[in-house]
């Protein structure tokens, strides 16, 4: 009896090392990223900026591989729930990191309470409502909101530039909304009038009729425009020899604007704006990312500095990261206990340092910057 015993324990003994001995399964992470549309550039430059975060992490967290599964959207709702559902349903993944854009981060708000197993660490997207209507238990953001973005960029540009007087050219969907909101709260305080709003739809390719309507008598005039469409209105303003001074949301005032080729983007030389980056800030930490970034794509395949798109979808990542490693990357329990661990998450992130407000939003650092002109053009 003793020697069957004693046999039976070393056969358990053996099969517990040979489990102990097995390769751990790939830990599968979703990435929602808008690689088509007017808003492409910033999705592909997001993707470098989680790719970047990985592999300073070895390619791994808490010891498990990693795989990012990759989803495009265009940056509108619809393309970002058909991509998630893709993840979810085929790809099994319980880990989102995105969207991108603003009305794609309202509605993966709203899926995440449809799937409360799934995690969703929102990795750009700027709408105010997304976290602070209807807030998602299984949805966090580690990046600031539009109108948080423009936080004193009102109060300076009327008191400091001197612009009593604006109009408003903006895409028609929620970022930009917000980023007007959040603008005009601490303009029209100040003193400030905006006496035209113009909005366009998201990939706009035609902007004569809409510079034709920029009233004579403003001062300057708000773009809410990113990607392609920043691009496009410059091109086709500079074009009419206009002389109109800006003022500039946080995505048209990026690299993924300011490093776009032609000469059209000299036009914003001498522009203000605010947002979470500030490519000229005198950090450590920053000027470090910056060298990361840099060194890890050659020059033609990415900015001349990385833009908010890659800080936040990086940040994004370490979030993640960092509230994974405190549960081993054990996501058993539906994910239960890596988001109570997500929500404690601080990071000293290079454009600052991050925290999430009870909603499981961010607070993080606003720059106010201007655009000046290099000495290489």
């Amino acid at each position: 009896m003793r020697k069957a015993l004693m046999a039976a324990v070393a056969a358990c003994a053996l099969i517990a090392a040979g489990g102990t001995g097995q390769a751990q399964e790939k830990l599968k992470i979703g990435v929602l990223a808008t690689l088509s549309g007017a808003l492409t550039s910033g999705g592909e430059d997001g993707v470098r900026g989680a790719q970047i975060a990985l592999k300073q992490r070895g390619g791994k967290i808490a010891g498990r591989e990693v795989e990012f599964i990759i989803a495009a959207t265009d940056a509108s709702p619809d393309s970002a729930l058909r991509a998630a559902r893709k993840l979810v349903e085929q790809d099994k993944v319980q880990v989102i990191l995105g969207p991108l854009s603003g009305s794609e981060g309202i509605a993966m708000r709203d899926y995440s309470k449809t799937v409360p197993n799934v995690t969703v660490i929102d990795a750009s997207s700027g709408a105010l409502e997304t976290t602070y209507v209807n807030p998602s238990p299984n949805y966090f953001r580690f990046n600031s909101n539009g109108a948080m973005w423009m936080a004193g960029l009102g109060e300076y540009v009327f008191k400091d530039k001197g612009y009593k007087k604006l109009a408003v050219i903006g895409e028609d969907y929620s970022f930009p909304y917000t980023q007007v909101f959040g603008f005009a709260l601490g303009y029209c305080k100040a003193g400030g009038q905006i006496v035209q709003r113009q909005w366009v739809p998201l990939g706009t390719k035609d902007f004569g009729s809409v510079i034709a309507n920029i009233p004579d008598d403003v001062d300057a005039v708000f773009l809410g425009l990113g990607g392609g469409d920043a691009v496009n209105f410059l091109n086709q303003y500079g074009q009419t020899g206009g002389k109109a001074k800006f003022v500039g949301g946080s995505i048209m005032v990026d690299q993924t604007v300011l490093s776009s080729r032609g000469a059209a983007k000299k036009l914003l030389v001498g522009t203000p704006s605010s947002g979470g980056v500030a490519d000229a800030w005198d950090d450590p930490k920053w000027k470090a990312w910056v060298k990361a970034y840099q060194d890890a794509f050659p020059a033609d395949k990415r900015f001349a500095s990385p833009s908010l798109f890659a800080t936040n979808y990086y940040n994004a990542f370490n979030g993640i990261a960092t509230g994974l490693e405190k549960v081993n990357a054990d996501l058993s329990d539906g994910g239960a206990k890596f988001r109570a661990e997500l929500a404690k998450v601080e990071l000293d992130a290079p454009n600052g340092p991050i925290k999430l407000d009870d909603d499981r939003q961010a607070i993080a650092t606003t720059f106010i910057t201007e655009v000046v002109e290099a000495s290489n053009g």
